[in-house]
């Protein structure tokens, strides 16, 4: 017994000692948090500092307190008090951090319901697509404690950053706004999540969409056919799979090997003779063990099922804008949710993260609510049975003392959130955003910012040091041409280019490696707006197929094989295209047409050219097991002049399946000879145009590609505002030239004139001397106007230098409001600079011809014309 004792003693000391050590290895982490934070901070966030932003035009409600926000502060501190009472081991809750003024705020009055007038924004991919994309960034302070501080969604929208818990209380505000029932979370996750690292992730371009089930049947029935019993050996499969495993394993591997030794080719010999590269290289892709695995604080967004149709409770991480599982393994634990009408605590266990969580806030066992005016209904214990009166006069009391204590969520503080059209526009801070993936880079631009229409690229990378790029695909907006996406295989120089219908020929899609006529091609169509019907045409320099769809005479494919170019001697008096190629086969397949008998319609003909054959196959019958078939031999036979066919029967050989008396005369057959030749020379004339509008495409895709253009919505009141200010300027330049059409109706000569004083006795010597000095002061001056132009461009053209010299040296330290105030700059100066430009262009266009103007209006002056006369 002692010795029982003595062992009993002994395991409580050692559980004692544990549990010091795991409160010492707590206090110990906690202790190097702040070197942990800095190994964990993102280096591409650029430092804020928060203390020095603008509040004194913000509206009093960010500043004072109402007597009923008041009031809820001291209801929170009641509720945290009683909290810390009931569950000391629990971390303290956030109820009213301050805000940007200092002033604190209960956390739920900081949420603003907002719907917002954008299309894109009434879903809930939009909104938190725009929120990711628009906000940047910033780590919490400490990683294992909730903020001090929660400024208001619309300080965060205007410095565009902000940490997690100002991500997810704009996103929320947005989304119930848009009639979701959303919450904001307070919780614990990863070190991935909180820190938004998304290099070990696949992107989300890149994922395949997951395969729909067929739906089998719902229930089985007793009646149902049995189907046959499975003979094949389980063991046998077994050993398949089992075989194929390893098949996959080995290339895994191999190709692992393969892409370790062209990275270590790439950084040298010295990286390739160390003996650990192998192991980081196989290293880099795990995640590494976080020492603040489960501590790590984290906000995101709960949207509970129900509303908007949402058919099942999931998550949504603010910092990417993704939906997650409320099972995702990335989520640790829960403290408490709000949203602007009430506060809940999570009082259920999280030691298996988020997976067994229920998410009934009704439910006051598992969530612990703050203010009894709550929209969830609470749980009403069943089987309870009393007397309706005692039942009655409970409910009455404490509907009564439910009265007296309830209490109404304030309205929000915040000033309302708007979004102008340009900043929706822009979304991210300076109109560009990067985000990298596993072997993936994805860039983002905002509309026109680029010249080329380029709104957002992803790269494609072979290794995991984003040096090896595999493909490219690029997304466009606002072409003219109506290019949507291009795709290019770095390995194969496979070009894939995808576009909105209303392209000028009906393109599609295109496919090539090279520009080159007569390469490999591949185009297809929008049908519907092609007269022919063309859904696709695959080229090369030997072939050409067509893919037709909806036609009236059932023509659905068509196949050109060219021969090698001879060279022919050009004879006068005749045209021959050297260039064309000479076409050797044309074959044609038709559907079925229900009009015709199956031995009279034709499915499939080949025009053999060169044999000078022509091969019908018809319709196969259902009675038949084959086809009708025709086989003509043109030029067997013609007569003295070569211009008629004289039919024999070896000139067509026909394979008639059942009797017909039609085909046994030659005249049937000879009629359908003259039509087939006919049709021959029209679909030599219809391939020739195929090959012609293929060049033709090539050309005006090059054409494009070479002067971009992009289209202005009729509703983009600000860029067509420029548009319009840029007409009014070519309209001033037309005055201009009508001012001085009027100029030449004025008497140039006067001034000169008076000068001399008589003009009747005006010697020819001095009309000659008088037009001169008229004609050199009209020309200096025309040179006046130029230069002062010349000047004025000069001036705008180093401003603008300047002022971007200005802004390259001191790019990271401008705010927003420079930034902006410097792209307006630059879009004003630029505007100048277009205007001068065309008034000098067109002023040194239009000076020679005032000058020679001019001098043909001296010359037929009177009174320089009689004294000219004069010998």
């Amino acid at each position: 017994m002692e010795v029982l004792k003595e062992n009993e003693e002994e395991e409580q000391r050692e559980e004692e000692e544990l549990k010091a050590l795991e409160i010492s290895d707590k206090q110990h982490d906690v202790e190097r948090k702040l070197s942990v934070d800095q190994a964990c901070t993102p280096n591409d966030v650029p430092d804020f500092d928060w203390s020095s932003i603008d509040t004194s035009e913000l509206p009093s409600s960010y500043k004072t307190n109402s007597s009923k926000e008041k009031k809820l502060l001291r209801i929170a501190d009641n509720f945290l008090q009683q909290y810390a009472h009931l569950c000391p081991d629990r971390e303290p809750l956030l109820l009213h951090p301050v805000n940007e003024c200092g002033v604190e705020k209960f956390v739920s009055t900081t949420v603003r319901p907002t719907l917002l007038p954008y299309t894109e924004l009434y879903h809930w991919e939009g909104c938190a697509s725009f929120v990711s994309d628009y906000l940047t960034m910033e780590p919490l302070k400490s990683p294992i404690a909730p903020p001090s501080s929660l400024y208001s969604p619309t300080t965060i929208l205007k410095y565009h950053r902000g940490n997690c818990f100002d991500f997810s209380v704009l996103l929320c505000s947005m989304l119930i706004g848009a009639g979701y029932d959303a919450y904001c979370v307070n919780g614990y996750a990863t070190h991935k999540i909180c820190t938004m690292d998304e290099t070990l992730e696949v992107c989300p371009l890149l994922r395949k969409p997951q395969e729909v089930p067929e739906e089998g049947e719902k229930k089985s029935s007793k009646y149902r056919v049995k189907p046959p019993p499975d003979l094949q050996s389980k063991f046998e499969l077994q050993q398949e799979a089992k075989k194929e495993a390893e098949t996959e394993a080995a290339r895994e591997k191999k190709e692992r090997e393969e892409e370790e030794k062209a990275m270590m080719s790439q950084q040298g010999s010295s990286y390739s003779e160390s003996p650990g590269a192998t192991a980081e290289t196989q290293e880099m892709e795990k995640p590494k063990r976080d020492p603040l695995y489960g501590l790590r604080v984290h906000a995101w967004v709960l949207v509970l099922s129900g509303k908007r149709e949402v058919p099942e409770t999931f998550f949504i991480n603010p910092f990417t804008g993704n939906s997650h599982s409320t099972t995702d393994e990335q989520f640790l634990g829960i403290e408490s949710v709000w949203n602007h009408r009430n506060y809940w605590v999570n009082m259920q266990d999280c030691w298996n993260g988020c997976k067994d969580l229920i998410f009934d806030l009704g439910d006051p066992v598992r969530w612990e609510f703050m203010l009894l005016e709550t929209d969830k209904p609470h749980l009403l214990l069943p089987d309870v049975e009393e007397d309706e009166e005692l039942f009655d006069r409970i409910m009455d009391s404490v509907e009564k003392e439910e009265e007296d204590r309830r209490f109404d969520m304030p309205p929000s503080w915040v000033a309302p959130i708007q979004i102008s059209p340009r900043e929706f526009e822009t979304r991210s801070p300076q109109g560009r955003k990067v985000i990298l993936y596993k072997k993936a880079k994805l860039e983002k631009w905002r509309p026109y910012l680029n010249r080329n229409g380029l709104v957002q690229r992803l790269a494609v990378y072979a290794d995991s040091h984003y040096t090896k790029v595999v493909e490219v695909k690029e997304w466009f907006k606002n072409r003219e041409d109506m290019l949507d996406m291009r795709e290019v295989n770095r390995q194969t120089q496979l070009t894939t280019e995808h576009f909105h219908p209303g392209h000028l020929l009906g393109l599609k899609a295109h496919i090539y490696t090279s520009m080159e006529p007569e390469t490999e091609h591949t185009m297809e169509f929008y049908n519907e707006a092609r007269v022919d019907g063309l859904q696709k045409r695959i080229e090369n320099a030997n072939e050409m197929t067509e893919y037709f769809t909806g036609r009236d005479d059932f023509l659905y494919f068509r196949h050109v094989e060219f021969g090698k170019r001879v060279k022919k001697i050009h004879v006068a008096g005749t045209r021959i295209d050297i260039n064309s190629r000479p076409i050797v086969q044309i074959k044609e397949c038709f559907h079925r047409n229900p009009e015709k008998p199956p031995d009279e319609d034709v499915a499939e003909r080949i025009f053999l050219i060169t044999e000078e054959r022509i091969n019908l196959t018809y319709h196969l019958n259902d009675k038949y097991i084959t086809a009708s078939k025709k086989n003509f031999l043109k030029g067997a036979e013609r007569d003295r002049k070569g211009n008629e066919i004289i039919m024999t029967p070896e000139t067509c050989i026909t394979y008639q399946v059942g009797s017909s008396e039609t085909d046994k005369k030659l005249l049937h057959l000879y009629k359908l000879l003259q039509k087939l030749i006919e049709e021959e020379k029209q679909l030599k004339h219809e391939v020739w145009e195929s090959a012609t509008e293929v060049l033709e495409i090539l050309k005006i895709r090059e054409d494009e590609e070479a002067d971009i253009k992009l289209t202005v919505s009729i509703y983009d009141t600000e860029r067509n505002e420029k548009r319009r200010q840029e007409y009014e300027a070519t309209d001033d330049l037309m005055e201009d030239d009508l001012l001085g059409q009027e100029e030449q109706d004025l008497d140039y000569l006067a001034p000169f004139l008076i000068q001399i004083g008589n003009i009747e006795k005006m010697s020819k010597w001095q009309a000659l001397r008088l037009r001169e000095d008229c004609l050199t002061d009209f020309k200096r001056r025309l040179t006046d106007k130029a230069n002062v132009i010349q000047a004025h461009l000069q001036k705008e053209v180093e401003e603008l230098q300047k002022k971007d010299q200005w802004y390259q040296e001191n790019q990271n330290q401008l705010s927003m409001e420079d930034e902006a105030d410097f792209l307006a700059y630059c879009s004003e100066t630029m505007f100048r600079i277009r205007v001068l430009a065309l008034r000098l262009k067109r002023e040194k266009q239009v000076a020679p011809q005032k000058y020679l103007a001019l001098e043909e209006k001296l010359r037929k002056d009177p009174r320089l014309k009689v004294h000219l006369s004069h010998p």
